[in-house]
């Protein structure tokens, strides 16, 4: 019985091969490719099998290599970080020129720029030596300005250098003008040392009507100072020597502890 039912599948067998070889060639392709796509999802998925472990063993990476990337991204952290507090440096620098020049053309006065290189480590707010000398054609008692106002005078020369003496310092007087309805003149001295950004306007008439706020400038008087560069503005005053004249408090508008960059005013 089994043997006849297997000669009755090998006869179909032989029959169905009969007749596709008997078929046109245009059938014979498309019964192979019917076949062929019942099977494909099947290939399909054997293949994707096989070409998964390919794939991650191609992404995978050695311990040594991921610690190499994060060492070059935390150099390259590292480099974009200098880069940016070097273009902040650049940008303050920019707005410092930007306003010295500004300065420049308004003002009717010959100026050259010069770098502060070295303050006096014994009193460092006082003194301040510049990168000009007398080969830049600089003298003693030349007008040291800044964008803001007042600094000092050049005090000493040499060929590539120069000292230059600031407001507040005992060697650096200035005579002043208050920017009032009377035009009190007065003189300005060294403060005391606790605060740098401020200086003793003193000879004040005992009449002057000094108000916070007010500006004081140079008043052209003394030979050192042209007229009308701001110094700064009044804090506070009051009379001393009962009442024989006026001291007033003046709050420098050049900031004397930061400077980078000054003009030497030639007149």
């Amino acid at each position: 019985m089994l043997k006849q039912k297997n000669y009755l599948a090998l006869g179909a067998v032989v029959i169905v091969v009969v007749l596709l070889l008997s078929l046109p060639t245009r059938t014979t392709d498309r019964i192979k490719l019917a076949v062929g796509s019942w099977f494909l999802p099947l290939f399909g998925l054997a293949s994707a099998g096989q070409q998964l472990p390919v794939d991650l063993a191609d992404s995978a990476l050695t311990r040594h290599e991921l610690l190499k990337q994060v060492d070059n991204l935390r150099r390259e952290n590292q480099q974009l970080r200098s880069q940016a507090v070097q273009s902040a440096a650049i940008a303050r620098e920019n707005d410092q020129l930007r306003a010295l020049f500004n300065w420049q053309r308004q003002s009717p006065w010959k100026l050259k720029l010069a770098n502060v290189v070295m303050r006096d480590p014994a009193n460092w707010w006082r003194t301040v030596q510049i990168d000009l000398g007398s080969r830049d054609g600089l003298r003693e008692n030349l007008p040291v300005i800044t964008a803001a106002g007042l600094v000092g005078r050049v005090s000493s020369v040499s060929l590539t250098r120069s000292q230059i003496v600031l407001i507040g310092d005992p060697n650096c007087r200035v005579s002043a003008t208050v920017e009032n309805a009377a035009r009190d003149m007065g003189v300005v001295l060294a403060s005391g040392p606790l605060d740098t950004s401020l200086v003793q306007l003193t000879y004040l008439a005992s009449s002057a009507n000094l108000k916070p706020g007010q500006s004081v400038v140079t008043s052209g008087l003394g030979g050192v100072f042209p007229k009308g560069i701001p110094i700064g503005q009044i804090v506070y005053a009051n009379s001393v020597e009962y009442g024989l004249y006026t001291e007033a408090q003046v709050k420098l508008n050049a900031n004397l502890g930061s400077l980078e960059q000054v003009w030497v005013l030639f007149k």
